[in-house]
């Protein structure tokens, strides 16, 4: 067998089951990828677990390991081969004599226990140059995702997920010069970025779930779309669903384990005993029409509003690429202040169903805070956001500061009184990342520089 030429990544993991995404490579009409796992300091590995890589999926697909224990330590390995003969099927190559890779990889299972503290590593926005399909210094973004493995090593309650929460991939490189509309080019980028070695090991071993934004696409998408922009889409859109959405709970688990491979959506909700987080997909489904203008589309509203109010989570983390809040001085459209009327509505159900402890995650605009918005009239209304930004910037694009947002006027005003946000926290001006520690009386927020050394810390209390 030969080493994953992409992975393997630990996808969407729960108490009982973890989803594992490795490439292969094509050798010929019939390649097979396999994982096998035990519980660490278990003698004997499981029986391996096989699928049939295809073409059209890029020779990648997701392995579904069941039957696990909640809050324990796993080994695996994994790897793909061709088999002599071409009339193997995955039930008949389990019985053949394999080498599987040297490398072996470690995985925990999350805590049954409701209340455990959990902690969570959340970011954005890892810019990689790429020309003439090499791509340029890739040490300096991949520094920061070695930063992070030293926090991984050291942390403690252990890291339970990376959230990486959009901008994974710059398709559109800046715009500069020919951005990747050709799918194989797309492909090969994903491959690029997923490969260098600190964000490989850190993918091998901590759950990671990611969204999109519109570098996925392309730059503000789909502010700029024409209707020559239909075959980008297509192409970028099935790059994503291999590369991101595949291993994610996106993907519906049926009763006998198997995953279902079809998407009617995005947008997806982790729960990790009293901790759930609603990541919407704020980027595929905007409508810029004038009557009905949405940056989430109708079903998505619904569902997240549906969500805040019935979830029985003590705390509701919402996922959303661009900003909820603090508004630019520079607006182009793209974050939530263009949409207000949506935003309000979220707000509004918050405030009324006095719904506690929602905290909104964001990143996209290369730089990262904490900020709090109240009520006028309303004591009791808290919610805060958390932007963490970028792993790493472009040197063509400045980093955030705190002048560049508005912080002299109200956000919204409503009959019953005013929104109005303060900062939390001074505004990181460099590449970071955020480690978030939720436990019964706070959410922790540290942000981190690229090396791992911590650059600040803010406290958010829960109720």
């Amino acid at each position: 067998m030969f080493k994953p030429t992409v992975g393997p990544i630990v996808g969407h993991t729960t108490t009982d089951h973890a989803r594992i995404f490795l490439r292969g490579d094509l050798d010929n009409n019939l390649v097979f990828a396999g994982v096998r796992h035990r519980r660490q300091g278990d003698p004997h590995w499981s029986k391996g677990h096989f699928v049939q890589l295809k073409a059209y999926r890029d020779m990648s697909d997701v392995i579904v390991l069941k039957g696990l224990q909640p809050d324990t330590a796993y080994e695996y390995q994994a790897g793909w081969f061709s088999p002599l003969s071409p009339t193997h099927t995955v039930e008949t190559v389990q019985e053949l004599p394999l080498q599987w890779p040297r490398n072996t990889y470690c995985f925990r299972t999350p805590a049954s226990r409701t209340n455990a503290p959990r902690a969570y590593i959340v970011g954005s926005c890892r810019y990689l140059r790429i020309a003439a399909r090499t791509p340029l210094l890739p040490g300096l973004g991949d520094r920061t995702f070695a930063g992070i493995n030293r926090i991984v090593a050291q942390a403690n309650p252990p890291i339970s997920a990376v959230l990486m929460i959009g901008d994974q991939v710059y398709l559109d490189d800046l715009n500069v010069i020919g951005p990747d509309r050709i799918y194989k080019n797309i492909l090969f980028r994903y491959r690029a970025v997923f490969t260098q070695p600190h964000i490989r090991k850190l993918m091998s071993g901590i759950p990671t779930y990611m969204i999109l934004d519109d570098h996925e696409i392309e730059d503000n998408w789909p502010a700029r779309k024409t209707v020559n922009d239909d075959v980008l889409y297509a192409n970028a859109m099935d790059a994503y669903g291999l590369y991101q959405a595949s291993h994610g709970p996106a993907h519906e688990l049926s009763g006998d384990g198997r995953l279902n491979k079809s998407l009617t959506h995005y947008w997806y909700i982790l729960t990790h005993g009293d901790i759930q987080w609603f990541v919407t997909d704020s980027r595929t489904q905007r409508n810029l029409s004038a009557d009905d203008r949405r940056i989430l589309d109708e079903e998505q509203e619904q569902s997240l509003l549906q969500w805040l109010i019935d979830s029985p989570a003590r705390v509701k983390l919402i996922v959303t690429s661009v900003m909820f809040f603090p508004d630019s001085k520079h607006n182009d459209g793209d974050a939530w202040q263009a949409f207000p009327e949506q935003r309000l509505r979220l707000l509004e159900t918050i405030r009324h169903h006095r719904i506690k402890n929602v905290v909104f995650v964001s990143g996209d605009v290369h730089g990262s805070m904490t900020s709090r918005l109240r009520h006028s009239e309303d004591p009791d209304f808290e919610v805060n956001t958390v932007v963490s930004s970028p792993f790493y910037n472009s040197k063509l694009l400045p980093f955030a500061k705190a002048s560049d947002f508005i912080f002299h006027r109200p956000m919204a005003r409503t009959k019953s009184g005013q929104y109005r946000y303060e900062l939390t926290s001074k505004v990181v001006s460099q590449d970071n990342f955020a480690r978030l520690h939720v436990t019964a009386q706070s959410l922790q927020v540290t942000f981190h520089d690229r090396d791992g050394a911590p650059l600040q810390s803010v406290d958010i209390p829960l109720q």
